[in-house]
């Protein structure tokens, strides 16, 4: 399985990134929701892992462009608000 994991926080990437490779995920990661756009429309994906707070375009902007695309993979939000 291939996942993307879109985090700004570098510790937080590597602390997840570090658990999903354990459990032999391939995973790549986006700093920031232009990256995140990109990897996601050139790379094949089985499920992002998306911040929502994210530098340059935030995820929920990310997320609406992908299924603007019709691009169907599965979508876990990850964010640090509490509303």
């Amino acid at each position: 399985m291939r996942i993307l994991l879109v985090e700004d926080d570098s510790r937080v990437a590597s602390f997840i990134r570090r658990g999903l490779r354990e459990e032999h995920y391939t995973v790549d990661t986006a700093k920031d929701g232009e990256e995140a756009l990109f990897l996601a429309q050139t790379g094949e994906y089985d499920l992002v892992i998306l911040d929502l707070m994210l530098p340059k375009k935030d995820g929920l902007e990310v997320l609406r462009t992908l299924r603007a695309e019709r691009a169907t993979m599965p979508v876990l939000i990850l964010t640090a608000k509490d509303e």
